[in-house]
């Protein structure tokens, strides 16, 4: 808001201001100045809640105190008395503004927006008016009491009605009013086609809705006139309630809200007349309190009607829309559900939901399919009754084993093969199981478990392996061939002068030779690690590094090479393949071996300890170890850390290692040894039952 509209509104307000002051005084009923309204009291808070967001409200304070003292001394008022009514008015509405705000912010006039809606906006409005108007009707009479040394309780009992009831009936029009203005000034710009606007809502109104607006106004006129005018002294004023309980019911609002202040005036100007039940009262106090009481009360019952209505109606309206909006959501969740059934039927992979009891909640067709059809009787997923569920060596799987129970226990399963064979499938079918669970609101846990037909597939790798190790075998032969005649060429060649040239190239094509054999036989341990079935059994990890490392000190001593040097740990016994566990370690061990250093004695040391139920191995050396960023990337498949190295090497047998270790539910990972070099670390099944083959704590070969 500009300083310019500010100080304008000052202005205008200020101007009402006083002639509501003086219309008050027009209502004064005896030499002692009691007035019987003071209109005043309700424009100052409906003053100061308007000009609440303004820049400066100094010059509404200095303006409203000027206006105060000025009409009170033109009145007859001392300066002192002045003074007092100055600062008790100032009080009251700075008492209003507060606990206004304070009780209901959201309103219209205290920051915010809404209009009265509520019951309890109207008791807001009247508890902040009651409260401010008892606070100013203390500070008045008890500061003209030590002034003057006169106290009237009555006087106080009078400025405690007349401001209570003028501040209900002006704020409760301003705020139904106001609000209606201020909304259509911030859509259209300004309030200049206000009145076009109730015109063209008046045309739209309903005729019957119209003529009940214009009956109310001519009944109440009517019903005023005679109870106030034709009365002649009886106590008629209650039957007028029913024309406010029509206009509560019935009417908008904000009409109630002028409605009672149109009867408030009716009552006031008649009993000024000396008409009504009220004039008859002779004491000038009672009188008005009497009167103000009155308004008051058709105020209150027109009021808490209406807003009583709106709010009903708007909990109606409310509750509609969220009955709409619950009918679309639950629409929404229907064509989802109808969405999501139709996925999981359509869904060549089978999926079953399944109780932490085993019942199976939900089992779509390829799962039923996948199954042979198969339901035992109790409607629960089990490995061998009715389902028949083996391991891949024809095993049976046991009831903990199961990928659902393993779920439940808060184990994923992630991709392991088993074999069902049942009457629906004789044949047998190798299906590929994951397997994880969730949590209901109810604490207990369900399982999801995936199947998936993998028969064909293993088929078909098998085929592979097979033609691999055919191809491979085949490839062996022209390759030992190669390697034979040209190892007998160079014998043959051995002391000839002149063929020196010919003794070169038969050695070149004897290292081609065995680097193809390496390769196919690189390739063949790699098919084997990855597709070989996996038949665990005891395996003594002390004899058998024991056989490996012997036979790797043999192999360097033949080969003119430095004598390794291993330590080795206690090594508890693993529940693994064993011919594929050998491999695995003669391939970290023999790396080890190999990559190190020009001149540089390898040194390993082999350690083990239990971890739950897997056992944790290492293998650590001093050698030139691995490139930084590449420890994970040395177990891909034809990965070669050091390319540019003399090293010769597949690229296959970190790979084959990785493959051995995950068939048999384990991890590996390389890291830098901390005394230089590199350490491998992987874990293997812990054997039920330890072996008791006796060996010594630390064997130094």
């Amino acid at each position: 808001m500009s300083y310019r509209r500010s100080l304008l509104r000052t202005l205008l307000f200020a101007v009402a201001y006083t002639l509501s002051c003086f219309a008050g005084r027009l209502t004064v009923m005896d030499s002692t100045n009691l007035s019987l309204v003071w209109p005043a009291a309700g424009v100052a808070v409906i003053w100061f809640c308007a000009q609440r967001q303004a820049r400066l409200n100094w010059p509404d304070a200095a303006a409203f105190a000027l206006v105060t003292m000025v009409v009170n001394m033109a009145t007859g008022a001392p300066l002192r008395l002045a003074l007092v009514f100055v600062m008790a008015n100032l009080l009251q509405v700075a008492v209003f503004l507060l606990l206004f705000q304070r009780w209901r912010p959201g309103l219209w006039g205290t920051g915010g927006t809404d209009p009265m809606r509520s019951p309890r906006d109207l008791w807001g409005l009247l508890a902040a008016a009651f409260t401010a108007t008892l606070s100013g009707s203390t500070l008045g009479p008890l500061a003209i009491w030590l002034l003057t040394g006169e106290f009237s309780w009555a006087a106080a009992a009078v400025w405690l009605a007349r401001n209570t009831a003028s501040v209900l009936l002006l704020g409760a029009v301003a705020l139904s009013v106001g609000h209606a203005a201020n909304g259509y000034r911030d859509r259209h710009g300004d309030l200049c086609g206000w009145w076009r606007h109730g015109l063209s809502l008046l045309a739209v109104t309903p005729r019957r809705r119209v003529a009940e607006y214009v009956g109310l106004a001519v009944t109440t006129v009517a019903a005023y006139a005679a109870g106030f005018g034709l009365g002649h002294g009886l106590p008629l004023t209650f039957v007028l309630i029913a024309v406010t309980v029509w206009a509560g019911t019935r009417l908008a609002t904000p009409y109630v809200a002028l409605h009672s202040l149109v009867t408030a005036s009716i009552a006031v100007v008649f009993t000024l007349r000396g008409l009504g039940p009220f004039a008859a009262v002779q004491d000038n106090a009672a009188r008005a309190f009497l009167a103000q009481l009155f308004v008051a009360l058709v105020a209150v019952v027109g009021l808490a009607l209406a807003l009583g209505r709106d709010e009903r109606a708007a909990l109606l309206t409310e509750l509609a829309a969220e009955k709409a909006e619950l009918a679309a959501h639950r629409e929404e969740a229907s064509r989802r559900a109808d969405l999501m059934t139709t996925i999981v039927d359509s869904m060549a992979d089978g999926l079953a939901v399944i109780a932490d009891d085993g019942r199976v909640l939900l089992r779509n067709p390829a799962a039923e399919r996948l199954l042979g059809g198969q339901v035992s009787p109790d409607h629960r997923m089990r490995s061998s009754e009715s389902y028949g569920f083996f391991h891949l060596d024809g095993r049976p799987v046991a009831e903990a084993e199961m990928a659902h129970h393993r779920a439940l226990a808060g184990e994923p399963v992630l991709s392991q093969d088993f074999l069902v064979r049942n009457p629906g499938i004789p044949e047998g079918r190798i299906l590929r199981v994951t397997a994880d669970s969730f949590a209901e609101p109810g604490g207990r846990r369900t399982a999801v478990v995936l199947f998936h037909d993998v028969t064909a597939e293993r088929q078909h790798r098998d085929e592979l392996a097979g033609f691999a190790g055919v191809v491979a075998h085949d490839l062996l032969n022209p390759v030992t061939t190669v390697e034979g005649w040209s190892e007998a060429a160079e014998e043959a060649l051995e002391g000839v002068a002149g063929v020196e040239r010919a003794r070169d190239g038969l050695a070149r094509v004897h290292r081609a030779a065995g680097r193809m054999r390496t390769l196919i036989n690189g390739l063949l341990d790699y098919t084997t690690a990855r597709d070989a079935q996996v038949a665990p059994a005891l395996v003594d990890l002390d004899e058998l590094v024991a056989e490996i490392t012997g036979a790797r000190v043999d192999a360097s001593i033949a080969a003119g090479h430095p004598r390794p040097r291993f330590v080795v740990d206690v090594l508890p016994a693993v529940h693994a393949d064993p011919v594929l566990v050998r491999q695995l370690l003669d391939n970290l061990i023999g790396n080890a071996i190999k990559y190190t250093a020009p001149g540089v004695t390898p040194a390993l040391i082999v350690t083990a300890a239990r971890a739950g139920d897997r056992i944790r191995i290492s293998v650590s050396d001093n050698g030139i170890g691995i490139p930084d960023g590449q420890h994970d990337a040395i177990f891909g498949d034809f990965h070669r850390a050091h390319r540019t190295a003399a090293y010769a090497g597949t690229g296959l047998g970190l790979g084959i290692c990785k493959r051995i270790v995950e068939r048999h539910g384990g991890t590996i990972v390389a890291a830098d040894n901390p005394g230089g070099g590199s350490r491998f670390t992987f874990t293997l099944p812990a054997a039920p039952v330890l072996s008791n083959i006796e060996v010594e704590p630390m064997v130094k070969l």
